[in-house]
């Protein structure tokens, strides 16, 4: 089943702009670790989907994954060899509009390398230029000091 909105108040949506660093949904909330999205641009829902396969592929069933981005901006598009005019197009597929700086996948339960190896493969798919961050666990050092 394709991600896509069940209901959505609007049919059609205006183009809108991808300008300045993502406010929300910039640091690691569920899992230990993540895939972040350092391009800003539009994330198709089949590039998502197909992230989510490659990562639980990797994992075979260990550890827990969040998808972190939901496409809900409709995007159309008018026929081939169609004239000029006659109205917006009909909706072709959704995309999910990312900052740079916004959380795409987390992934937590599994050790470093196998959560890296996860989220480089899901990387693959997706068309913008990311980086695998880590959640920030203070050492036993750093704690004494505190």
């Amino acid at each position: 089943m394709p991600l896509m909105p069940k209901r959505v108040k609007y049919r059609k949506a205006q183009r809108g702009r991808t300008k300045g660093k993502a406010a929300r949904g910039n640091t690691l909330f569920y899992g230990d670790y993540g895939l972040q999205a350092i391009a800003p641009g539009w994330l198709p829902n089949i590039q998502i989907e197909a992230g989510r396969i490659a990562i639980t592929h990797h994992l075979k069933s260990r550890g827990k994954l969040w998808i972190r981005v939901f496409p809900d901006k409709p995007v159309t598009k008018k026929p081939a060899e169609s004239r000029m005019g006659k109205g917006k197009g009909d909706v072709s597929h959704w995309v999910a509009v990312v900052l740079p700086g916004r959380i795409l996948y987390e992934i937590g339960g599994v050790p470093e390398d196998m959560a890296a190896e996860a989220l480089r493969l899901a990387a693959y798919k997706i068309s913008l230029k990311t980086k695998i961050v880590k959640r920030n666990i203070p050492d036993k050092k750093q704690q004494e000091k505190n």
